[in-house]
């Protein structure tokens, strides 16, 4: 993992023009028009013309589109899968294979819900809020990313996830009332998962053992445990084991703060209910 960070605006890349020199070679190919490949993906054929140029990111519901319109089966759509990881600022794109690679996962979360379980209108107002430059295009793109790693705990071999989140994920308005009335609808179905545990560390807990959100990752094979922790729009993975096992630490201390599992979804149940009079 590089340690140089790149510059501000390398990290919103323009998405690589192979993407758009591909659909438009099967488009000529099958004969169609910029405009019948807008009808068909239900984009615009201006959409379609700047996609084939590459001065927009498309989303990946036009990219499953093309793979319909053109009959490739998830072709399109895995080619902008891979090409996606490149949205990730260059300290975030380690942690996303090796979460992938885990077969537990341990995350405290303090003011944001854990990425991996957010709803697509939660995401979308976190991302536009932490990225405010980003062009409505790129907005969607990275929030289809985020719901990619949604898709690693709805799997039929999805990985342990053990979540405590501070009350203060329940009672922060992110993107208004229905947007967190959806989302935390959606924890309370996240935490039925057989794979999932879910605590909430409530404020009458007092002070947390832990003062910042980290995540620790444990694999089925011989590679040791990571911890990586961000903060201020930097995020490490870290593979000491000095510094993993003072994660473990704090995490077991967070989660014999936290209430139990029972008691936290009729927790979230109560805010959501307030936040429906």
């Amino acid at each position: 993992m590089t340690s140089k960070r790149k510059r501000v605006h390398d990290l919103n890349p323009v998405m690589p023009t192979s993407f758009g020199e591909d659909v438009k070679r099967v488009r000529h190919a099958r004969g169609m028009l910029q405009k019948h490949l807008g009808a068909a993906t239900g984009y615009s054929e201006g959409y379609v013309s700047k996609v084939e140029k590459g001065t927009i990111t498309p989303s990946m519901k036009f990219a499953k589109g093309c793979d319909v319109a053109f009959g490739t089966g998830d072709l399109f759509a895995e080619q902008l899968r891979r090409l996606m990881d490149v949205d990730h600022p260059d300290w975030f794109a380690p942690f996303v294979e090796l979460e992938r690679a885990a077969s537990e996962i341990c995350d405290y979360s303090t003011n944001l819900i854990f990425g991996g379980v957010q709803t697509r209108e939660y995401a979308r107002a976190v991302l536009r809020s932490g990225q405010p430059l980003d062009t409505p295009e790129q907005t969607a793109a990275k929030v289809d990313l985020r719901m990619e790693r949604r898709k690693l705990h709805e799997s039929n071999r999805p990985p342990l996830l053990w979540l405590v989140l501070d009350e203060a994920c329940l009672r922060r308005k992110v993107g208004g009332e229905a947007v967190m009335r959806d989302q935390l609808r959606h924890l309370t179905a996240v935490a039925e998962y057989p794979a999932v545990t879910l605590q909430v560390l409530p404020f009458a807990s007092g002070a947390p053992p832990a003062e910042s959100p980290f995540t620790l990752l444990e694999f089925p094979d011989d590679h040791p445990p990571v911890l990586y922790s961000e903060g201020q729009g930097i995020g490490r993975v870290i593979d000491s084991p000095e510094h993993v096992r003072t994660g473990q630490n704090l995490f077991d201390r967070l989660r014999a703060d936290a209430l139990s599992p029972t008691q936290s979804l009729n927790l979230i149940r109560s805010v959501m209910g307030e936040r429906t009079r």
